[in-house]
């Protein structure tokens, strides 16, 4: 049931972010030679004769991945096609609305997921307010109290809980955190607080503070909005900041996940319900969004970038230039996503 879950979860998350350049292209008048769900050999393939579309629109046998493949993405690449219906030949902000459409479809999908989460199960609190803060427990030890508000840890600006989340567990060079607190009467004071460090069942240790969110339930169709919206911004935050923290050393690349890591998380959240469920979804699509407007070679930001650089010099960068640009990074890709996943594997096994 994890393998359906997962896969229904990733063709949802690709279809829509192919969905959106398919889109866009068709708007703007860009040939499209097909849209396929799924890679590899095709299953079948239809083409919609009576309305005159030249596409092809194709279900391949392996569940993960998806493209839109347009004529002339890089440079002109085909016979029969009119010029102005090759992508190259657009102009650069056409060009840009194509291939940021994908990320903006990811990110509108999470924000309707994250809503419609919130109108059937209700929403807790989002800012980083001490809900609860048990005595004996570093966070109520230092002086902390319940109605706080976190709004710094050890210089990172925190205003979510997710963010909090991940300072907290970003590495430290000292076993004590400096906690920014802005008290209910709006001075802010700084405290000290040395976690505890407890060891799980599996051997490793845990810092334990001691601190939660209320279990206020928030009802209602604005309540549901605003949370929509400030989830929607502090997993973005949180996004930009793992990847800050992945370039700065404070997060180890073995932090990430490939495929078998998002098989046990499905798994694990399966277990917990469809609400989790959803979340996951949520977060996945973000994820998605994020990654791809990174600007890596292979990927939409990749993309981007050249047509930025093509705004800044005055002229279209060499096209093979750009292809050995989007091959390197591709290959770099698969060679870090083989690594993660034997990596996800050492972890299932212990």
């Amino acid at each position: 049931m994890t393998i359906v879950i997962l896969i229904l979860m990733l063709g949802l998350l690709i279809f829509v972010h192919e969905f959106g350049h398919f889109i866009a292209a068709k708007k703007i008048g860009v040939y499209v030679n097909e849209f396929a769900l799924g890679m590899g050999p095709k299953i079948f393939s239809f083409k919609r004769k009576k309305h005159n579309d030249p596409t092809e629109y194709s279900l391949r046998l392996f569940p993960i991945g998806g493209y839109c493949a347009m004529a002339g993405e890089v440079d002109e690449d085909a016979k029969g096609i009119k010029k102005n219906e090759f992508m190259c030949n657009r102009t650069k902000w056409e060009r840009f609305l194509i291939l940021i459409a994908g990320v903006t479809m990811n990110t509108i999908t999470a924000f309707i997921i994250l809503l419609l989460q919130a109108l059937i199960y209700g929403s807790t609190e989002q800012k980083s307010i001490v809900g609860y803060a048990p005595e004996g427990y570093p966070i109520a030890e230092a002086g902390i109290k319940v109605g706080d508000q976190i709004v710094a840890i050890n210089g990172h600006r925190v205003n979510t809980w997710d963010k909090m989340t991940l300072v907290l567990n970003l590495k430290s060079n000292t076993d004590t955190y400096e906690f920014v607190v802005k008290k209910t009467d709006g001075s802010k004071v700084t405290y000290k607080v040395t976690p505890k460090v407890e060891k799980q069942e599996d051997g490793t240790e845990t810092k334990v503070f001691g601190v939660g969110v209320g279990d206020k339930v928030y009802r209602g169709f604005i309540p549901s909005v605003k949370y929509a919206f400030s989830k929607l911004g502090s997993i973005i935050s949180t996004m930009f900041l793992i990847i800050g923290s992945l370039i700065t050393g404070n997060l180890g690349i073995n932090s990430l996940s490939g495929p078998v890591g998002m098989y046990t998380l499905v798994g694990e959240s399966a277990k917990v319900g469809f609400q989790s469920i959803m979340y996951l979804t949520a977060y996945l699509s973000l994820n998605l969004a994020v990654i791809n407007v990174l600007p890596f070679s292979a990927l939409d930001g990749g993309r981007i970038l050249f047509v930025v650089i093509e705004a800044i010099i005055g002229h279209k960068v060499n096209p093979k230039v750009e292809n050995y640009f989007h091959t390197i990074g591709f290959v770099l890709l698969m060679l870090l996503m083989v690594y993660i996943t034997i990596q996800d594997i050492i972890r299932l096994v212990h």
